[in-house]
């Protein structure tokens, strides 16, 4: 017999854990699958100081699990589990995970996205540790540090120059011989004094014990290699939608997100998108926490339309 919900969120970060508590706060009877940890991406953060409410910043970490419990403590049940398959069957859902089968009147898909890695030796070890993948996040932590900045994209271009910010120095590390970012970033890279352009170059290390002390280089015209003393390396080499759930159900963007309106909802009845997964996303903690609640908020009201509840006698 499969498990019935009223409810299935996809994704335990910030957007899935934060409908989930929503959700089970509106006695909705919950579910939250999530492969990995408690948090999502930010649960990679060693330090998150841009969230409201905490003075001091927070541990990435410790705030996804917080996050988690507070979700479990208002009924929200977490399943540490992959799902592998999602299906429409009649007017509901079936989730198959590695575990068993659930039923569910209604989806939050809240899988996130995942940032696209070098695959270079020290990237994992010392992610948080001076490896970033977010500047807004991050690059306060390195005022007048000498940082790296890999990519040479949009990303690339429009991070690297929040992160002159606060840096003394950005080398901005590009494996081609120009940037693809559009013009008027590269207009402002190139006028940003602080930045040096570091062309035909792949990071081969990132080196360091308890955090970043530095990166390998190989110019891969030349050939030669080369060390950069640097305490953080932040990498904009893309990013890629965990969407590969969702595609059979909705149509998804060029980037593989999926669109949704105003209120989290897709284009399929029942099923609805938050966080990083969705389009046009900010890609920021706090945005998908609110992403979360309004899916959650808009998930409710699609249950009293389609399920309504039994009246008590």
């Amino acid at each position: 017999m499969d498990d019935e919900f009223e409810i299935a969120v996809i994704g335990a970060g910030p957007a899935g854990l934060t409908a989930g508590l929503y959700a089970a706060r509106a006695s909705r009877r919950t579910v939250c699958f999530e492969r990995r940890h408690a948090g999502g991406q930010i649960a990679l953060t060693s330090l998150v100081e841009n969230y409201p409410g905490f003075v001091d910043p927070v541990n990435g970490f410790e705030l996804g699990e917080q996050m988690q419990q507070q979700a479990v403590k208002h009924g929200l049940e977490m399943r540490h589990d992959d799902v592998r398959s999602l299906v429409r069957e009649g007017d509901r859902f079936r989730l198959t995970a590695e575990s068993g089968t659930v039923m569910a009147n209604a989806v939050i898909a809240t899988a996130g996205a995942d940032y696209n890695r070098l695959g270079v030796p020290g990237e994992e070890r010392l992610t948080g540790r001076g490896v970033s993948y977010c500047a807004t996040c991050d690059a306060p932590f390195f005022r007048d540090h000498v940082v790296a900045v890999v990519g040479g994209g949009d990303a690339a271009a429009d991070e690297g120059l929040f992160v002159a910010r606060y840096a003394s120095k950005v080398y901005l590390i590009h494996r081609r011989e120009q940037l693809r970012a559009s013009r008027v970033l590269q207009e402002r890279v190139f006028a940003e004094p602080k930045f040096n352009l570091t062309w035909d170059t792949v990071v081969e290390s990132i080196d360091g014990a308890d955090n970043v002390k530095g990166v390998r280089l190989l110019n891969k015209r030349t050939g030669k290699h080369r060390s950069l003393k640097v305490t953080a390396v932040f990498i904009f080499i893309g990013q890629h939608p965990n969407s590969e759930l969702f595609g059979d159900l909705v149509s998804l963007d060029r980037g593989g997100h999926i669109p949704v309106d105003t209120w989290m909802r897709t284009k399929r009845p029942g099923l609805f998108a938050a966080g990083d997964l969705r389009a046009e996303s900010s890609r920021q903690l706090v945005s998908a926490a609110g992403d979360g609640a309004t899916a959650a908020i808009a998930a409710d009201h699609y249950l009293d339309d389609h399920f309504p509840r039994a009246r008590p006698d």
